[in-house]
């Protein structure tokens, strides 16, 4: 490997790590106004409220989006080693 394709291609993955961050951005933020499939708000998801404050902790939402990225990077993956 030649010394100029390592700068290369760490800039290559900088930038689709940038696409791939603005586009799940844009999720979210869509997300939040248009509650996809009810995300945010599944059963299990932990919501406080209290007199002058509110706590929320969306468990039940983030091991969902876990298990999806994982079995996407999975997929991906197994395309790439071919």
């Amino acid at each position: 490997m030649m010394g100029g394709e390592i700068p290369f291609q760490l800039g290559r993955f900088l930038v689709i790590a940038g696409v791939v961050l603005v586009i799940l951005g844009l999720l979210v933020m869509a997300g939040s106004r248009f509650s996809f499939f009810g995300f945010g708000r599944l059963p299990g998801d932990i919501a406080y409220k209290h007199k002058n404050f509110q706590v929320y902790f969306p468990i039940v939402t983030c091991l969902i989006l876990s298990v999806v990225a994982t079995l996407v990077i999975w997929v991906i993956s197994l395309f790439m080693r071919k």
